[in-house]
């Protein structure tokens, strides 16, 4: 606790001096998270379902520079999504800071549109297309190997979990209730050939007759159980993986050759916010280049802006292949991706 203390308490100094600092103390001038020099302060309402890592690296933060007081619940994104739909005639919150893309598509009247002051900084793949999601850090899938176990065996990419000798020994949650699992599986049939291409759906096939049945009961439980030695290599995503490595853990993370998606993690202010402005303001802090530093320096969640600092611990971007998913495709054939991987496992398990 006391080094998060410290830690919280250096990133706030660094903040309070830059935006003290710079143009001479002209306090009227925007700086670049959209501050604009007024007077701050209030409430803001935030519903978010992230780790406490990424909670405790912004929320006091913002607190702090704006004097803001933050309500802050937790749960599932899916469990947030139902409390604003049934809160949409009287919102309680003001922002949800989290959840995949697609869980805002599907929601779209549950947002206000606001495009932050920080948008030409973001990738552009990125970018605030729909007018009301703002993304703010990035995941992506990957393979992560017990460096223990894996022995002489060569994982470089999806290909080679096709091994006879890895029969049994490669965890993986369901696709069909997991959202890492499902990012999972639209990643591999991007880098085999193709949504609708029967060899990739093939090699979907010949992958799950490997797992052999495995399927863990969580993504938890996916690492997990390589970092713990039960299992050679998963099919996981880096934030998890990457701290891990951090740690310790005698892991690697492979990014497959064949390519690994990247995917945003979203944040939207909800609309008829009773604390507007303040929700504003958050989306423009979260996405500033000191935030983003903070979260690609300190955290294992990587930053969403064109330039940022990256810790040792993580690889960096352009060494890494990346393909992009068709995010409108996916979002509009997810039922029946999951029905054809569900009709896969159902033959390949009797």
């Amino acid at each position: 606790m006391k080094k998060l203390t410290l830690l919280l308490t250096s990133m706030l100094m660094a903040l309070t001096l830059g935006a003290c600092s710079t143009n001479g103390g002209e306090a009227d001038k925007p700086t670049d998270d959209g501050n604009k020099g007024g007077e701050t302060g209030g409430k803001l309402v935030v519903y978010s379902p992230n780790s406490e890592g990424l909670i405790n690296a912004t929320i006091p933060l913002f607190e702090e520079k704006y004097n803001i007081e933050v309500e802050l619940i937790q749960a599932g994104t899916g469990e947030l999504i139902k409390r604003l739909q049934s809160e949409a005639d009287d919102p309680y919150a003001d922002i949800l800071f989290g959840g995949a893309h697609s869980q805002y598509i599907q929601n779209a009247d549950l947002f206000e549109n606001y495009t932050s002051k920080n948008e030409g900084l973001i990738i552009e793949d990125y970018a605030n297309k729909t007018g009301y999601t703002t993304s703010y850090v990035l995941d992506g899938s990957c393979l992560l190997v017990n460096t223990d176990l894996i022995g002489d065996i060569k994982i470089e990419g999806y290909a080679d979990l096709l091994n006879p000798e890895l029969k049994g020994k490669i965890a993986t949650a369901d696709p069909a209730s997991s959202s890492s699992a499902f990012a999972q599986l639209t990643n591999m049939l991007l880098a085999m050939g193709g949504y609708e291409d029967e060899g990739a759906w093939n090699y979907v096939k010949e992958l799950f007759t490997n797992i052999d049945g495995k399927i863990s009961s969580g993504s938890s439980a996916v690492y997990k159980s390589v970092a713990d030695g039960e299992m050679v290599v998963a099919l996981t995503y880096e934030d998890p993986s990457a701290t891990l490595v951090r740690d310790g853990a005698p892991v690697k993370i492979v990014y497959p050759v064949e390519g690994s998606v990247y995917l945003p993690a979203t944040t939207g202010i909800i609309k008829n916010a009773k604390n507007m402005e303040n929700a504003q303001l958050f989306v423009d802090f979260i996405t500033s280049k000191e935030v983003q530093d903070i979260y690609g320096t300190t955290l294992t969640n990587r930053p969403v802006l064109k330039e940022v600092e990256v810790a040792d611990f993580m690889t960096p971007m352009d060494e890494i292949v990346r393909i992009e998913e068709d995010r409108d495709y996916v979002n509009s054939h997810k039922d029946e991706i999951v029905e054809k991987y569900k009709d896969i496992y159902t033959s390949v398990a009797k």
